[in-house]
């Protein structure tokens, strides 16, 4: 019985597999972000950063699970950055740099990259890995100054790539997407899918290894 274990602390990735029929073992995994995106460098596409993000807390949960998870698992590792305007960005570090967020990209267009990892473990050891990144177009809306120092004041853009959320309350503020919602909101289902076949895994079985209850 595969379990699966998912290396983040977003609820939104959390709430995708659990409606999606999965009920994952959490386990943060407390990579130091910004020193994998400067090794890169600035030149480095925002496809491969966000891969090499999930992959790196992928590995990092991969080594801290103990035996008994370890005998037959597969981990998943994601990471999100919003490409607008020729920069990536990640979680803003402050309200000021949230609010700037949105100066920049109120009324435009923006590329939601999503890195995905995913490590089959047999008997303690990875067996297999697959990454891809996927994108999503997002179409911002412009609100208002008052519902954006609304918004800002709730704190949700603190704790999401690009400031923004389609499925929590900066959804009053996202006109349209073009491809996966899920992919949005952390961890695209559809690209997920294919990445469990490449490693020899199917989504009935998982079901039937980690219920949701």
């Amino acid at each position: 019985m595969t379990r699966v274990v998912l290396g983040s602390a977003s609820s939104g990735r959390l709430r995708v597999l659990r409606n999606a029929g999965i009920d994952p073992l959490v386990v943060v995994s407390g990579v130091d972000e910004d020193a994998i995106v400067e090794h890169l460098g600035t030149e480095a596409e925002p496809g491969d950063v966000v891969t090499a993000l999930a992959k790196a807390k992928a590995r990092a949960v991969h080594q801290v699970l103990d035996g008994g998870v370890t005998s037959d698992c597969v981990v998943i590792g994601c990471d999100s950055m919003l490409y607008v305007d020729g920069r990536l960005s990640g979680k803003p570090e402050t309200p000021e740099q949230a609010a700037l967020q949105w100066d920049s990209m109120a009324g435009h267009d923006g590329l939601l990259y999503t890195g995905h990892c995913v490590i089959r473990v047999l008997h303690g050891g990875a067996v297999h890995t697959a990454t891809a990144a996927e994108v999503t177009r997002v179409r911002f809306a412009s609100p208002g100054p008052t519902d954006l120092a609304a918004y800002l004041a709730t704190g949700e853009p603190l704790q999401v790539a690009g400031a923004f959320t389609l499925d929590g309350l900066g959804g009053w503020f996202v006109d349209g997407i073009d491809g996966d919602p899920s992919n949005v909101v952390g961890l695209g289902l559809s690209v997920t899918h294919r990445l469990f076949k490449d490693v020899g895994l199917a989504i009935g079985d998982l079901w039937a290894a980690n219920p949701v209850s």
